[in-house]
């Protein structure tokens, strides 16, 4: 699809949708007709069920708009994130503002979310003193205002050492403004020395691609930024970061739950096993992968 192409005949949502179905599924996209839908929605401000509106009833398309549909299915085509060229993330009940510098969310990282609000809404507050959350290693902060959304009786904490992340961090914290949730900037492993011992839970979704493992998915590999993904020779460096951080933040009894690649549950729970961690158990997603581990300080 050209712009040649898009000024010789009138064009409307069906022809449009169409060939961008075509051209997204010849670069490999894994749901073309998913994206396509998307893309003209992102453009003509319509959501899916709008589109398919449109599409059905063959509405026409301005010239401006055909354009800019034109070029982001051309940049979709390329493996350019879907998220980066919308600009937007859904999470959970989140719609969070994501692009270059930040890594975007993953719908199995909203099962990991899951269960860190689970166990922080398990927690009985002392007091007057709120449950205490901390997610180490935010990006673009969609677990911990998960966390800070759907417990709005906590309090949260995002940690970040990406200048660019923690950018994306700042606006969606503007964005979706819970009140209770703030964000700070530091290495994880020198993070809140003033909140040891009295965190309830501590979540993370760490790097943890082993430097050996190219991630086949050119969305991934090309765009996600590296510090994101890689965890070292056998993938798990910044994980024993995240233990240690973690053990020194949680009170007797306090949760730990980090996400992990599918194949890593046995390293996972016998690291946790050695840093003195109990009770660590590897969970499943919706897929049947094992998908994080969970333990007790």
């Amino acid at each position: 699809m050209t712009v040649s192409d898009t000024m010789e005949r009138p064009v409307t949502v069906r022809s449009l949708y169409q060939r961008s179905v075509e051209i997204l599924a010849a670069s490999g996209v894994l749901d073309p007709q998913v994206d396509a839908e998307l893309l003209i929605g992102h453009v003509l401000g319509a959501s899916r069920g709008r589109v398919q509106s449109m599409t059905v009833t063959d509405a026409p398309v301005g010239p401006e708009d055909t354009l800019a549909i034109v070029e982001a299915v051309e940049r979709r085509a390329a493996r350019e994130p879907l998220q980066h060229i919308t600009g937007v993330a859904w999470f959970r009940s989140l719609e969070l503002s994501v692009g270059p510098g930040v890594f975007v969310p993953r719908p199995e990282t909203e099962f990991v979310a899951g269960l860190a609000i689970d166990a922080l809404r398990a927690v009985v507050p002392a007091g007057e003193n709120p449950p205490v959350a901390v997610d180490l290693g935010t990006g673009s902060g969609a677990i911990a205002l998960s966390l800070a959304v759907e417990v709005p009786h906590a309090a949260v904490v995002g940690v970040e050492n990406s200048p660019r992340a923690f950018v994306w961090a700042k606006e969606n914290l503007r964005r979706v403004d819970p009140g209770n949730a703030r964000l700070v900037f530091i290495d994880l492993a020198d993070a809140l020395p003033e909140l040891d011992g009295t965190v309830d839970v501590v979540v993370s979704n760490p790097p943890y691609i082993p430097l050996g493992a190219i991630p086949r998915d050119p969305e991934v590999r090309l765009f996600d930024p590296e510090q994101a993904l890689y965890g070292g020779d056998d993938g798990l460096v910044v994980v024993r970061e995240v233990s240690a951080t973690a053990r020194r933040l949680l009170r007797p009894g306090g949760a730990l739950v980090v996400e992990h690649g599918d194949l890593q549950g046995a390293e996972m729970r016998e690291l946790l096993a050695a840093d003195g961690w109990r009770a660590a158990a590897t969970h499943r997603d919706l897929t049947g992968r094992d998908r994080a581990t969970t333990a007790v300080r």
